[in-house]
């Protein structure tokens, strides 16, 4: 018999940790190759982690809402026959040391001070490890709402509390002046949230729990209108020679390439081309620093089957021709929809499009995906009366019409660079090609 050391895989280059959500195997339980022995939740994605090998799951090192990084090992699992890779002494019992010093340390301090954070009163989000040791340290919601976090979206991470830990006690006074700086911010904060106000629930009234991703999604809308300074833009496009284009092609196209030709991957294709020209747009904010994107990588805002949003993201968008984005819109709806997004298909994008037209709405103000620095929504086509003028002079006719509507960060973007960027969206749709060949 040998051992076989499970470790969280790398999920992406810029997805550093996971959550454990739910184990689907348990002790003493055999395993195939291949088959998911849990499940994990990254900032967006939620996936599952397979085997490598078959054999029987011995050794669980975590527990359900422990946060894990890629590439520690989480599981042993005892094979038969010796291709199995042997199981490093001072990794797999590194974990669970640590993870029993913290437990041991949380309960001396919880007993001693019985000290319990209400983590409800911030909006931001905290993985459970960095909420057990905040209540292990007496660490209050408002000295980690203050902590500088490094992790992704700003978020605090285990060594950025534990960093706090270890110098909070080196400067008194240091910690004394920002709990008096940032008091009066947190006390206008309060008044000014919507969770001051009274909740008056009745016996006919159901209380239903945000499942994981709405909670995350609710943080990551309430930290974007406190970041960024939201201004929109509004513009009235005619896109009846695009409308007219689709329709006439669409059936050729998916009969050739196997694909469906919806809007989405046009609406891409002119975004991506405004983007070049003006690459302001496509930037990020860093406290006081601009970074320009070398990459166009656009995400598309996509509802989920439960009522929630995803935002997948098409990478160089701007480098696929009319058939690779139609191919790579309907690959990320279609995983989107049916749960396989991997975690890397939700990072690094740099400008995002929303389609609120998919539900009716005639326009939208969408709300910044951070760190980025706007986002267009798509509004409903509709058929509509307009003026069309002609050199033998003006007459009414029926049109095909839409709105877009740009949010974008007035921090870095002014008015001027906001509103030529979406009239520039505008003119590209307006003159497209009636005759373009697919």
């Amino acid at each position: 018999m040998a051992k076989f050391e499970l470790k969280l895989p790398k999920m992406g280059e810029s997805v550093a940790e996971a959550t454990i959500t739910n184990w689907l195997k348990k002790v003493g339980e055999s395993i195939e190759m291949d088959e998911a022995v849990l499940e994990i939740a990254t900032d967006k994605v939620d996936s599952e982690v397979p085997s490598e090998v078959s054999g029987i799951l011995t050794e669980i090192l975590f527990n359900v809402d422990d946060v894990v990084q890629v590439g520690q090992t989480i599981a042993i699992i005892e094979t038969e026959g010796a291709s199995a890779e042997p199981v490093a002494s001072s990794s797999v019992a590194e974990a669970p040391v640590a993870s029993k010093a913290i437990e041991e340390q949380i309960a001396t301090v919880k007993t001693d001070l019985n000290f319990t954070p209400d983590f409800s009163e911030s909006d931001k989000f905290f993985s459970p490890l960095v909420k057990n040791i905040a209540s292990a340290e007496g660490v209050s919601v408002e000295e980690l709402n203050n902590i500088n976090g490094t992790g992704k979206e700003g978020r605090v991470t285990k060594n950025d509390i534990l960093d706090y830990v270890a110098n909070r006690g080196n400067a008194p006074v240091e910690k004394a002046t920002t709990q008096s700086v940032a008091q009066p911010q947190q006390t206008s904060t309060k008044v000014e949230t919507p969770k001051a106000a009274p909740v008056s629930v009745n016996g006919g009234d159901e209380i239903v729990e945000m499942d994981r991703m709405r909670k995350l999604i609710s943080g990551y809308m309430v930290a974007s209108i406190q970041t960024s300074a939201h201004v929109q833009s509004f513009i009235e496009v005619d896109v009846t020679n695009m409308f007219k284009w689709r329709d006439k092609v669409k059936n050729a196209f998916e009969k050739r390439e196997g694909e469906k030709l919806t809007f989405t991957p046009l609406f891409m294709e002119v975004v991506a081309k405004a983007l070049k020209d003006f690459p302001m747009m496509n930037i990020s904010v860093d406290g006081d620093y601009i970074i320009k994107k070398k990459n166009i990588n656009l995400g598309m805002a996509a509802a989920l089957p439960n009522g929630n949003l995803i935002v997948p993201v098409i990478k160089n968008a701007d480098q696929l021709n009319l058939v690779g984005m139609a191919k790579a819109v309907n690959d990320l709806a279609n995983r989107a929809r049916i749960g396989k997004l991997k975690p890397d298909d939700t990072q690094g994008g740099t400008y995002t499009v929303t389609n609120v037209g998919t539900f009716g709405s005639v326009f939208g103000t969408p709300i910044i995906n951070q760190p980025q620095v706007g986002i267009l929504a798509l509004g409903a086509i509709r058929k509509v009366p307009a003026v069309i003028e002609t050199p033998e002079g003006d007459f009414i006719g029926i049109r095909q019409k839409m709105f877009l509507s740009h949010s974008y960060d007035h921090r870095v973007v002014d008015g001027a660079l906001g509103g030529s960027f979406v009239k520039r969206v505008a003119e590209y749709l307006e003159a497209w090609d009636i005759n373009r060949e697919i």
